[in-house]
């Protein structure tokens, strides 16, 4: 089975539909609010009034990553018996004037889809159909993760003086790093079904299933080097100091995430 490239695909394609056009518009004529237009013939040139500074600041980010197992059956017949958690770590170069931030993020993390039977859409393991036995996190040889780098236009609506409302989206690239492997299973006679498919298990794990292989034979799924990040993104901005900000904030990230970040302005 070729499962992950065709969910890779389809959830990448409909993900890229999600990205937030608003904060790319509003990202644009902020950026450029400090260009003067031309001074007409004979006239002297003068600043912007009430011209905004740019400043640039860094931060740091750390970010619960989901998977639902709802996300991933919107493209499978049948996912793990469970969804993915798991944190990621990142970096934040900004570039900021007045409410607008230009952001370039660096983030890591695991990617642990849920373990268990995946069943392709369209396929029936009860009239003997195959199956993916997809190898719990800690069996894994080489864990999968991956490192991103994306740029995010954010917009800020203040509600006073120290709370904005945070909105925006964006986009980069995913360099996968690590394996997802999977045993390839046979569930003849073992009664699994679609919707009760644990007897087609490896014995090891509790099932009844049998190796397609004949013996218990890794398979990596062939996952694509590089995968694109969508982002599009709300919370608040705290602002205790004009060089500090604190964010709490959530959306898609390609995947569903929810986080905060720190950063400070020189």
């Amino acid at each position: 089975m070729r499962l992950p490239m065709t969910l890779v695909c389809s959830v990448a394609a409909a993900l890229l539909g999600v990205t937030t056009t608003t904060a790319f518009a509003d990202g644009s004529a902020a950026l450029d609010d400090g260009k003067a237009a031309p001074p007409a013939p004979g006239d002297a040139a003068a600043p912007a009034a009430g011209e905004k500074p740019v400043e640039y600041g860094v931060g740091l980010r750390i970010r619960n990553v989901r998977i639902p197992k709802g996300e991933i059956e919107l493209f499978l017949e049948r996912a793990g018996d469970d969804g993915s958690s798991t944190l990621g770590l990142g970096v934040e170069f900004i570039r900021r004037r007045g409410n607008v931030e230009l952001q370039l993020g660096l983030e890591y993390e695991r990617l642990k889809p849920g373990s268990g039977i995946w069943i392709e859409s369209g396929n029936n393991i009860a009239n003997n159909d195959p199956a993916d036995y997809v190898l719990p996190d800690g069996e894994q040889n080489s864990p999968l993760g991956w490192f991103t780098i994306e740029f995010t236009f954010l917009n800020h609506a203040p509600i006073n003086k120290y709370v904005s409302v945070r909105y925006g989206g964006g986009a980069g690239l995913g360099i996968v790093l690590g394996d997802l492997e999977h045993f390839n299973m046979v569930c003849a006679g073992t009664g699994a079904t679609n919707e009760a498919p644990q007897n087609c298990e490896p014995v090891r794990f509790g099932g009844q299933g049998q190796f397609e292989e004949g013996t218990e034979t890794r398979v990596k799924y062939n996952l694509p080097p590089v995968f694109p990040v969508v982002n599009a993104i709300i919370g608040l901005q705290i602002k205790p100091t004009d060089k500090m900000t604190i964010n709490i904030e959530g959306g898609i990230r390609t995947f569903l995430f929810f986080g905060t970040s720190a950063a400070y302005f020189f």
